[in-house]
């Protein structure tokens, strides 16, 4: 890779990524700018995947400055760990304030990679208007609908969060939207008879399509229409060989990182050398937009001194979250760029044809020119519109 190819990589990871790496301000800041919203009942001992465990109003905010007519809650929600045990996750539930009280449409949004430090998470930048995906967002509740979006495991709850781990990813997901229907019909329209729709690109890709192929088993009661799932890393011990040395070395770092906090036993600290201690050490504490630029063009035998990835036990948690063993009980509308530089494109089309072998309904649509950064914003308006098709109940025939 060329220089100036190399720097216009990197100012678009930067670019993506900016506005996550923004600190945000003191809660309390946050709950005096917030808009009333009625206070939900809280399950003082959630049992349940999908109780609230506790809930407040918040704001949504796409950019700084820029308001919007909805009403928002901050939630924390049971969910599972990627071992089945019982955890705690937060995130945020947007309603439009447009009057509507029949069973609205949901969207449980899975968002890309916005770091490892709890600053990072969605929830904490809505009021400010400095989450990266809060943009694209806006366009699914101008659309009328609700939407959940996951903080994930370990962004801003106790304990790290356990980046690309599949499985805790998908069950977030899932929880998310059981705990938005868990808030007061009244003041949210939803109901359990609201269609649903499951959406996310890169990370959210990752998590979306988890969450796709777990609903027949973990959240059967969710009346899902269709997921839309984009540049989706279906294969992590390919994506770190394709980006090891490239652009995106960080990105390995965080998944190593994630998958220890998932799977302490796995012990990454006694494969990495002193420079790889110092990265991950870092990488836990910031977010995407420093991260992306604080190991790029590393290779693994630069930051380790054995390979975890040549580790039977590393191996076999790694595969834990592959995708494409289990065909998806609904549609799924799927995306990727052709010149996508962090997620192969041969990823994606190897995640169609598994899930297509396995008898899912799946619409492919490539993007030959566009790249990772690219396929997060064009790639997202053909999805809503795949997802609008799915509520009014049309049916998707799939190109398999």
């Amino acid at each position: 890779m060329s220089v100036s190819v190399r720097h216009r990589v990197l100012a678009a990871s930067a670019a993506l990524a900016l506005s996550a790496a923004l600190p945000s301000a003191a809660t309390a800041s946050a709950a005096e700018n917030a808009p009333a919203a009625p206070q939900a009942p809280v399950a003082r001992s959630a049992a349940a995947p999908g109780d609230l465990v506790s809930t407040s109003p918040t704001a949504f905010r796409p950019l700084p400055l820029q308001p919007t007519n909805t009403d928002a809650w901050h939630i924390e929600y049971r969910s599972t760990t990627a071992k089945g045990a019982p955890n705690t996750v937060s995130g945020t539930v947007i309603v439009p304030k447009d009057g509507r009280k029949g069973p609205r449409p949901l969207v449980t949004y899975a968002v890309g990679t916005v770091g490892m430090g709890d600053q990072c998470a969605p929830s904490a930048g809505f009021p400010y208007g400095t989450t990266v995906e809060a943009t694209l967002i806006n366009q699914a509740v101008q659309r009328g609908w609700a939407v959940a979006v996951t903080d994930y495991e370990g962004l801003g709850t106790p304990g790290d969060h356990t980046y690309t781990v599949g499985r805790a990813e998908g069950h977030a997901v899932l929880d998310a939207a059981r705990a938005a229907l868990r808030l007061p019909s009244a003041a949210t329209g939803l109901t359990p008879a609201s269609p649903v729709g499951i959406m996310g690109y890169s990370q959210g890709g990752q998590a979306s399509s988890w969450a796709a192929e777990l609903h027949d088993s973990y959240a059967p009661e969710l009346n899902v229409r269709g997921t839309a799932t984009g540049g989706v890393p279906a294969d992590l011990m390919e994506v770190a060989a394709f980006n090891d040395g490239n652009v995106g070395a960080g990105l390995i770092l965080m998944a190593a990182a994630g998958h220890d906090t998932a799977y302490p036993e796995l012990n990454l600290d006694s494969y990495l050398n002193k420079q790889g201690k110092a990265y991950v050490d870092f990488m836990r504490k910031n977010c995407v937009a420093i991260n992306s630029i604080s190991a790029p063009f590393k290779r693994i035998s630069e930051v380790t001194t054995r390979n975890p990835l040549e580790a039977p036990d590393w191996q076999a948690r790694l595969a834990d979250s592959q995708l494409g063993g289990h065909a998806p009980d609904h549609p799924v509308y799927l995306y990727h760029g052709g010149v996508d530089e962090l997620i192969p494109y041969k990823v994606g089309a190897r995640l169609r044809a598994d899930w297509c072998r396995t008898g899912a309904n799946v619409q492919w649509r490539a993007h030959p020119l566009l790249g990772h950064i690219g396929g997060v914003t064009v790639g997202a308006f053909p999805a809503m519109d795949w997802l609008t098709d799915r509520f009014a109940g049309k049916p998707s025939t799939g190109n398999c």
